[in-house]
């Protein structure tokens, strides 16, 4: 399984899922950074068939709509620490590993 860590989560959140083996890129990987487009973070989702990690609700309606990009994980916790932000991705690790995690978590 591979991952794509939107700007709008840490890159600890890459880092973490990089150390338990996955192929993880984060928008700090990429030239752009935090300034890639929308469309850009779209294409390589596709393209190199990574299940998005965001919290933008643009790519959430655009899965809805258009299933683009394919996989998303929609987090919709708020502003909370990293550190509880990553026990919550270790908590639904394996729903997430499955398949069958939901599309938001509160």
């Amino acid at each position: 399984m591979k991952f794509f860590v939107d700007a709008n989560l840490p890159f600890k959140l890459a880092k973490n899922l990089k150390d338990k083996g996955f192929d993880v890129l984060h928008t700090d990987n990429l030239p752009n950074k935090e300034a890639t487009s929308d469309k850009e973070i779209r294409e390589l989702s596709v393209t190199q068939n990574r299940v998005l990690i965001t919290k933008d609700s643009d790519f959430f309606d655009s899965h809805y709509l258009h299933r683009i990009p394919k996989k998303l994980i929609f987090v919709i916790t708020g502003n909370i620490v990293n550190k509880e932000l990553l026990l919550l991705f270790d908590e639904q690790f394996e729903r997430i590993i499955k398949g069958d995690c939901i599309k938001k978590w509160t």
